[in-house]
């Protein structure tokens, strides 16, 4: 229960350190001053992130960046352990089924009705021997008509 909450909250923080990773790409300005950065205009990053602003959004950069691949690892290992330990309760739960366990259980008793007699027929316990059927060879088909087409 705690292993499920505790992966639940890093997937909301990897999801949230995705969207800060997102917009921190968009916002940076490109080396030759092109692309999307001039498209959310060059001058309000400087306005809002100074001049230099370019060395801070980088060093702010590798830091979601890392934090993206720490989250993602820690993720990828902690689902293995929980379907892992899923996979250990669910073998023993089968395991607890086992026959010995169900002799234990007293046998319920049949119901009153009565036991049913069923009769067969009497069976031919000779020792004659099988006969197959003959077998008759099936008729030949009628040859093909022809037709004098070449006259």
């Amino acid at each position: 229960m705690l292993l499920s909450f505790f992966v639940g909250l890093l997937t909301v923080v990897l999801v949230l350190d995705c969207l800060f990773l997102l917009l921190l790409i968009l916002i940076q300005l490109p080396k030759k001053e092109a692309g999307l950065g001039q498209a959310f205009g060059s001058g309000a990053t400087d306005a809002l992130f100074g001049a230099g602003s370019g060395t801070a959004l980088t060093k702010v950069t590798k830091w979601a960046a890392g934090i993206f691949f720490v989250l993602t690892f820690l993720l990828a290992i902690l689902n293995a352990n929980q379907s892992k330990a899923k996979r250990a309760g669910h073998l023993r739960d089968v395991l607890s089924k086992t026959p010995a366990a169900e002799a234990s259980v007293p046998a319920a008793k049949p119901a009153s009705n009565p036991p049913v007699k069923v009769t067969l027929p009497p069976m031919n316990l000779t020792n004659t021997p099988l006969v197959p059927a003959p077998v008759t060879p099936a008729p030949t088909p009628a040859p093909a008509a022809t037709t004098n087409a070449a006259k």
